[in-house]
C-alpha cells in the first residue's frame, strides 16, 4: 500500500483520536499568536488530512483552502464543509511537488506533520514560495529530528528535521529569517516505553 492509499484507508477514523484534535488546536493557537493579522489572510492548509488545523483556523480567517493528495481525506473535509455550511472553505486535490501551481495566491500557508511525509522537501519549499501572495507567511509545524521511533519500522519518510537544516533549506528557496518555537510535544509508546517527541513551529516570509 502506498502512502496515499494508506491515508485513504485511515481517513474515516482519523478524527477519533482526541490527541490529534488537541495538537491541531495547540498549533493553531501558536500560529495565530505568530500571525496576529490572520483575520485578513486567506489560508492554505497543505497536507490537510481531515482538515483539523485548517478548521481550527477557519473562525479566524476570511477563507481556508484545504489541500491534500488523499481523496479519502479530502472526502472527510468536504463532508465537514457541507455539514457546517462553511461558505469560506474549499478542498482541492493538490501535490505541490508535481502539480502546476494553482492560480490563487495565499496570504498564509500552513502545514501540520506533513513535511516528514514529503520526499522532495526542497521542491515543496519552492512551491510554497511561489504560491504565497506578497507579504505572505509560511508556518510549518513538524517533528524535530528523531531516530525513527515516531512511526516505527517500515516508515520511508523523514525522521524529523533539524531546525538548522530547515532554516537553510527555506533560505535557499527564497525565504527570510525563520522564527522557531516548540508549541507541543507528542507522547507516544516507543521502544517498549513512552517517549515525548518535540514538535517545532517554523514561521517565515519570502525575503
Amino acid at each position: 500500500m502506498d502512502m496515499t492509499n494508506d491515508f485513504d484507508a485511515k481517513a474515516s477514523s482519523w478524527d477519533s483520536d482526541p490527541a490529534k484534535l488537541e495538537r491541531a488546536r495547540v498549533v493553531a493557537e501558536a500560529i495565530a499568536a505568530e500571525v496576529p493579522d490572520i483575520g485578513r489572510r486567506t489560508v492554505l492548509d497543505y497536507g490537510a488530512g481531515t482538515g483539523l488545523l485548517g478548521f481550527e483556523l477557519l473562525p479566524r480567517a476570511p477563507r481556508v483552502t484545504f489541500a491534500d493528495t488523499s481523496q479519502g481525506m479530502l472526502a472527510v473535509v468536504r463532508e465537514k464543509i457541507a455539514q457546517g455550511k462553511f461558505g469560506n472553505a474549499d478542498a482541492v486535490l493538490l501535490d505541490l511537488t508535481s502539480d502546476p501551481l494553482p492560480g490563487p495566491r495565499f496570504d498564509l500557508v500552513c502545514t501540520l506533520l506533513t513535511l516528514h511525509h514529503v520526499p522532495d522537501v526542497d521542491a515543496l519549499f519552492a512551491a510554497f514560495h511561489g504560491i504565497l501572495a506578497p507579504g505572505g507567511v509560511l508556518a510549518i509545524s513538524d517533528l524535530d529530528t528523531e531516530d525513527g521511533s515516531f512511526h516505527g519500522p517500515g516508515f520511508t519518510g523523514h525522521r524529523g528535521f533539524s531546525r538548522d537544516d530547515i532554516g537553510k533549506r527555506l533560505g535557499q528557496a527564497g525565504f527570510g529569517p525563520v522564527r522557531f518555537s516548540t508549541p507541543l510535544e507528542i507522547e507516544k509508546a516507543a521502544g517498549g516505553g513512552t517517549r515525548r517527541f518535540p514538535i517545532f513551529l517554523a514561521v517565515t516570509s519570502p525575503a
